[in-house]
C-alpha cells in the first residue's frame, strides 16, 4: 500500500470525518472507498500509442548554441524594456 498526503477543503474534511464516524471506519477507509467509486464511474482509457521523445530539427537551433552568452542577451533585452 502506498502512503500519501492530500489536502481537502474544510467542509469536505468534516463531512468525510462524519461519514467515517457513522460507519465506524477510518478517514483513510472513506477516502479509499471514494476513490474506488470514482475508478468505477470514470474508467481510465488505455492509450493506443506509446509516448516517444520528439525529434527536434536542427534548423530550429542557433549556430554555436553552446557558446551563446545568455546573460548578455538578457541584459540587452532588459535595457530595451526600460522606458
Amino acid at each position: 500500500m502506498i502512503k500519501t498526503q492530500i489536502q481537502l477543503p474544510d467542509q469536505l474534511y468534516y463531512q468525510a470525518k462524519a461519514i467515517a464516524e457513522q460507519h465506524e471506519w477510518s478517514l483513510a477507509e472513506v477516502v479509499r472507498r471514494g476513490i474506488e467509486h470514482m475508478a468505477v464511474v470514470y474508467t481510465v482509457k488505455e492509450t493506443t500509442t506509446r509516448w516517444e521523445m520528439p525529434i527536434l530539427k536542427s534548423e530550429f537551433f542557433a549556430a554555436n548554441f553552446d557558446q551563446l552568452d545568455f546573460k548578455a542577451i538578457v541584459a540587452t533585452e532588459e535595457l530595451k524594456a526600460q522606458p
